[in-house]
């Protein structure tokens, strides 16, 4: 990127005006940055919940699925489809979902809302307690069930704003602040190259002004002698100057 740059017209505004946005964009830069790190420290930390989560869910479902097998033995295909239709008159589980925001970024967040009661007179029959046993022990699998779910959304919505984060520093780092700083450093080369100019357009004038006074003094001199007046030369030369420097 060392020679790419804005095609800008070198004068004190646009300087002033490049510098203004040089400062801008460093300041996004470093406020993105913050935003990056930010996103990373939360992402690590969830990574580390939801693996520890999906180790544990593995054993957690396999003796949810043990206790239904006990359920379905002590009271029969027809002892457990009656404590489900009881269970299924009302919603037994409910989850709420909620927004937590971390450097600026909306992260959705489910939970689980409270469990309906189920009528005593479920697991009076034969097999009751098996059947209690195993509503509890799935119940507890579907809370954490829905745990590793929020976990996994908030792990894959940090995951893509660290990827979106991170190209917006890159761009900047990258692309946006040098080409910025080559230009700023052309307009100042090119500025520098325009007094240059002008110092030694000015001096040149100094000069030939010095060179036409002390010539002029040398003729007047010449014709004060001779008693005649010289025409002055230097006037005109003033004015042709004063014409240039206009």
């Amino acid at each position: 990127m060392s020679g790419v740059k804005f095609a800008v017209l070198p004068s004190r505004m646009t300087l002033i005006t490049f510098k203004t946005r040089l400062k801008g964009a460093q300041k996004g830069h470093s406020l993105l940055k913050k935003k990056a790190d930010a996103l990373v420290m939360r992402y690590r930390g969830i990574l580390k919940v939801l693996k520890e989560s999906k180790e544990r869910m593995s054993d957690e479902m396999k003796q949810a699925h043990i206790s239904l097998a006990y359920a379905k033995y002590h009271a029969g295909e027809t002892g457990l489809a009656f404590a489900v239709q009881e269970c299924m008159k009302q919603q037994p589980l409910k989850t709420r979902i909620r927004n937590d925001n971390v450097a600026g970024v909306s992260i959705p967040m489910f939970q689980r809302g409270e469990v309906a009661e189920v009528s005593e007179s479920t697991g009076m029959g034969k097999g009751g307690e098996q059947i209690r046993e195993a509503r509890e022990r799935w119940q507890k699998t579907l809370s954490n069930l829905v745990k590793a779910g929020s976990l996994q959304t908030q792990f894959v919505v940090l995951n893509i704003a660290i990827k979106i984060t991170n190209r917006r520093v890159n761009a900047l780092d990258k692309v946006v602040i040098p080409k910025i700083q080559n230009t700023l450093s052309y307009i100042t080369s090119e500025l520098d190259e325009l007094e240059r100019e002008e110092f030694f357009r000015l001096k040149m004038i100094q000069k030939k002004k010095k060179n036409l006074a002390e010539a002029e003094l040398a003729a007047q001199e010449k014709l004060r002698l001779a008693g005649e007046e010289a025409p002055s030369a230097l006037d005109d030369f003033k004015a042709e100057t004063d014409d240039v420097i206009a």
